[in-house]
């Protein structure tokens, strides 16, 4: 029984909203202020919530190739703090688009269909071909310039600083960073930073999927000051300090060698956290998973908690014909009640766990899902700390990553990350998972 850090890195500057604890654990006081949080959230009278200002309007392009983890962590952080995103596709007359690593997203509309409208910030998340779909697009580049010509907010991430906004000319003169491979490509006229977030008057840039929940809180913090950027990332169980070493909880250790290729099944419905399963899906084909997407609604696309569209692969009576090495269940509490519904879901874990064979849940899925259908019994296992109550042994809920035998959990958005390469190092061994964190700038 050992706590072994997952991966050694690079210090970093303090990012507004991270607590200044190293520990890996989540204090009581943060449990205490979720649960309380929570029940306020649950009596508010509805004229409490009328008299709440205008929200801020956000404008998130996506387009084929762009890095899911970046578009969808940056939309469901914004509108967790309230902000109204729009996500837009600027591929033509198509509202879904195939982005990174086979994920599939649709959009809330066409970039052309909302391209004269207003907005507080514009942000473009990365990702190859992605970025320089935005590059070439007129329209796009038409409406973030006008934007910026009225002083407000804008943002990228990864490639898409040096790609987009560098080609455009709108990181003269000011400090910004991107994508180490791509901190060339930045135009000469722009003071290369090698910062996490890089804030420059009303330009923030950041560096890859590692440090877009960062990123994401910066934006907020822009929107809506600190005390909402505190609060958001508070509530999604951030990591206490970014960059830096992060570790899983391992007891009763086996050997999760199934080959070279895992099949693994990911389960998706409405309600379920978009974050964590874009960060599942996404870390673990990067790392040469075969990773299937199954929809447990009546059809492929899913709405998921904070209403981002994704669009599974296959339906779930497709994928019990099939034999997974490995099922993981996202979080988010509306996915976490269907998954709890699905008695044909339910009956693959149980055959799963009887024969010994690999599992997971993140979030409130170990709490709601797996808990009452007996699938924790006799383990060791966290979930999202305001569900801790409901866990029988609640002895190692702390640690942000258990590992138990062939079960692992985790506690949250913030912790999804440390989850997905935890599950890289079981899988394919420490360093494999230490070269993914460092590719997506995690540490």
């Amino acid at each position: 029984m050992a706590t072994r850090p997952l991966a050694s890195a690079l210090p970093l500057s303090k990012t507004p909203g991270a607590p200044s604890s190293g520990s890996h654990h989540s204090p009581p006081a943060l449990v205490r202020r979720l649960q309380t949080l929570a029940r306020a959230l649950a009596s508010s009278p509805p004229q409490a919530m009328a008299s709440a200002p205008a929200p801020k309007k956000v404008l998130v392009p996506i387009a084929n190739g762009t890095e899911p983890m970046e578009a969808v962590i940056t939309i469901d952080v914004l509108r967790r703090a309230g902000a109204d995103v729009a996500v837009a596709s600027v591929e033509p007359g198509s509202a879904t688009v195939a982005a990174a690593w086979g994920v599939k997203l649709a959009a809330d509309a066409l970039l052309a269909d909302i391209a004269d409208a207003e907005f507080d910030l514009i942000s473009l998340p990365g990702g190859m071909p992605g970025a320089s779909t935005f590059r070439d697009c007129k329209l796009l580049e038409n409406v973030v310039r006008k934007h910026v010509e009225k002083g407000k907010l804008y943002a990228a991430i990864c490639a898409a600083p040096a790609v987009a906004l560098g080609t455009w000319g709108l990181l003269n003169g000011l400090k910004a960073t991107c994508y180490p491979s791509f901190m060339d490509k930045l135009p000469s006229e722009v003071h290369a930073a090698e910062s996490r977030v890089q804030i420059d008057g009303k330009c923030v840039t950041s560096r890859g999927p590692g440090t877009a929940m960062e990123y994401s809180v910066v934006l907020v913090e822009q929107l809506y000051g600190k005390e909402k950027a505190e609060e958001v990332a508070g509530l999604m169980v951030m990591r206490p300090q970014h960059g830096v070493e992060f570790s899983m909880k391992e007891l009763n250790s086996t050997s999760w060698n199934v080959g070279e290729t895992p099949n693994i099944l990911v389960p998706i419905a409405n309600g379920t956290e978009e974050m964590e399963a874009a960060m599942i899906i996404d870390i673990l084909r990067r790392a040469k998973a075969n990773v299937v997407v199954a929809s447990l609604e009546d059809k492929l696309e899913v709405v998921a908690s904070r209403k981002v569209k994704m669009v599974a692969d296959v339906l779930l009576d497709d994928a019990l014909k099939k034999q997974f090495d490995l099922i993981l269940l996202p979080g988010g509490l509306g996915g976490a009640e269907a998954y709890a519904k699905s008695d044909k879901l339910i009956g693959l874990i149980k055959k799963q766990a009887e024969a010994n064979k690999l599992y997971g849940a993140i979030c409130a899925s170990p709490a709601i899902t797996l808990e009452p259908h007996g699938l924790l019994k006799g383990k060791k296992a966290t979930s999202y700390p305001a569900m801790w109550n409901k866990l029988a042994d609640q002895s190692e809920c702390k640690n942000r990553v258990v590992v138990d035998s062939n079960l692992i959990t985790s506690q949250g958005p913030g912790t999804s990350m440390e989850f997905s390469l935890a599950i890289v190092e079981k899988l394919f061994g420490r360093e494999r998972a230490l070269e993914l964190a460092k590719t997506m700038v995690f540490v």
